[in-house]
């Protein structure tokens, strides 16, 4: 399993809880009809995780790939059926991540009804950077959130316009799924998010964290 390092501890995340349509600016870009009620949530399997300065190799048959630039979050405790006043009490990290997507193979999933896992949990679909600790983000919905592709800005927004906060999804989550220590949170993608072509180097930002630099490989 890939194991993360957090401190001098490694860890092997058992799995990662993603968040859909957090932003409603990426939702119209998408051709979306609107936020639910609840959080829309999707898992992506442990070997989906890369990491910074690696390369991330993908197949020219897989087609299309974007970028999603993601705040995301370390579980330090075991929780289940967490209020929301708690939740944030779980939290022992962040970082900044992506969500890569297969959006071709997204989109012929949701024209047939069937689930995303293969186009959002292929190998290497999470790439994620540094961990920092909770303490020194007081509050995660008032962070810039970055991405450049070229040294080319194409994710540029706030933390501040997430539509479901971290407790609430935290919350939401553990009432069904049992987030394990060590597990990761992905919030959710602000608007911007495009394509990636062989040779695109990437850089995610969002501080105190830190940067999140890849390159991607088309085969």
């Amino acid at each position: 399993m890939k194991k993360i390092i957090f401190g001098e501890v490694e860890i092997s995340p058992s799995k990662i809880v993603c968040v859909g349509k957090n932003y409603r600016a990426h939702i119209a870009e998408m051709g979306g009809a609107g936020a639910g009620s609840e959080p829309a949530i999707f898992i992506k399997p442990n070997s989906a995780i890369s990491f910074g300065e690696d390369e991330i190799v993908i197949p020219e048959s897989f087609g299309l790939i974007h970028y999603e630039v993601e705040l995301c979050m370390l579980i330090g405790d075991e929780c289940s059926f967490v209020k929301e006043a708690d939740a944030m009490t779980f939290v022992s990290a962040y970082c900044v991540g992506l969500d890569l997507t297969l959006r071709d193979m997204q989109s012929a999933a949701k024209k047939f009804g069937w689930p995303w896992t293969l186009s959002k949990g292929f190998n290497g679909s999470a790439p994620i950077g540094g961990f920092i600790p909770a303490s020194k983000i007081p509050d995660p919905m008032a962070l810039e959130i970055l991405l450049k592709v070229n040294g080319d800005f194409r994710q540029r927004s706030n933390t501040s316009q997430m539509i479901f906060s971290p407790a609430k999804i935290i919350s939401y989550i553990s009432s069904y799924i049992t987030l394990e220590a060590g597990d990761i949170v992905m919030t959710g993608t602000p608007e911007g998010v495009g394509p990636l072509y062989n040779g695109d180097s990437v850089i995610a930002e969002i501080e105190p964290c830190p940067s999140l630099q890849l390159r991607i490989l088309r085969t």
